[in-house]
C-alpha cells in the first residue's frame, strides 16, 4: 500500500545539488490501472498501481535492462524523464521531482506509514500548494 503526498513548489530549496539524486525514466504500459516500468539510474522495475489519490495498491517487481527496454518499446511514446533529490524532512523523505518530460514541472512526493501521519504532516515553507487529490498530478496524467 502506498500512502503518499503530492505538493507543488514555490522555491527549490538551497543548495539542491547536496541531496543525493537519481534519474529516472519511466514509461507507461497502462493507466487503468496504471502499469508502468522504470529505470532508476541502473536499476529497473514494473510497477502495478491500483486506483486512488491518497492511498493506493503499489507493487514493484524487478526487471533486467533488456526485459526493461523490451516493455519500454511497447509505451506508445508515453515516456516521462526526471531528476529525483531524496531529502531529509522529519521522520521522512521528500522525493523532489524535476521534471525533463513534461517540461518545468516541480513536484514533491512525500510518502507516509499511515493515513493518519499523511493528514498529520506539516510540509515544508517552500512547498506550494497540495495536489494530492487532483489525479492529473499522477505521473501516468502528465503525458
Amino acid at each position: 500500500m502506498e500512502i503518499e503526498r503530492k505538493f507543488l513548489i514555490k522555491k527549490l530549496p538551497e543548495d539542491l545539488e547536496r541531496y543525493p539524486s537519481s534519474d529516472l525514466e519511466q514509461a507507461y504500459l497502462c493507466t487503468d490501472p496504471v502499469v508502468r516500468v522504470r529505470r532508476q539510474d541502473q536499476e529497473y522495475y514494473l510497477t502495478y498501481k491500483g486506483k486512488g489519490l491518497m492511498v493506493r495498491e503499489e507493487y514493484n517487481l524487478p526487471l533486467n535492462e533488456a526485459a526493461y527496454l523490451h516493455l519500454k518499446a511497447k509505451a506508445d511514446g508515453r515516456v516521462i524523464t526526471k531528476r529525483r533529490f531524496r531529502i531529509p524532512c522529519g521522520p521522512y523523505t521528500i522525493e523532489l521531482d524535476l521534471f525533463s518530460s513534461p517540461e518545468k514541472l516541480i513536484l514533491a512526493e512525500v510518502e507516509f506509514p499511515t493515513e493518519e501521519a499523511a493528514l498529520a504532516f506539516t510540509p515544508p515553507s517552500w512547498f506550494g500548494e497540495d495536489v494530492t487529490g487532483d489525479s492529473r498530478y499522477h505521473n501516468c496524467n502528465m503525458i
